[in-house]
């Protein structure tokens, strides 16, 4: 699977959180604070991997389905992988 400018830079964004949430610490915020932008952190990473996931189940279903192939385990594959990432 390629993997798009787009996906990249939104990992880089996710990055650059968590960079932020490393200066919080070390200018010493409140907890509360830095727990939102940890909270915050791990549901950009969320979205993330439901794009990732999606998108190569998109790609590989339509090949399946052009070789004439069963697209149920691949189905359950991805359902699996975003169920093992939470």
């Amino acid at each position: 699977m390629e993997y798009n400018d787009k996906m990249k830079n939104r990992l880089k964004r996710i990055e650059g959180q968590v960079r932020g949430v490393v200066k919080m610490m070390e200018d010493e915020k409140d907890c509360h604070a830095i727990v939102s932008q940890m909270s915050a952190v791990r549901n950009a990473l969320d979205r993330a991997i439901g794009v990732v996931v999606s998108e190569n189940l998109e790609q590989c279903v339509r090949e399946q389905i052009e070789k004439g192939e069963e697209t149920d385990e691949t189905i359950k594959e991805a359902v699996n992988l975003l169920v093992k990432s939470r």
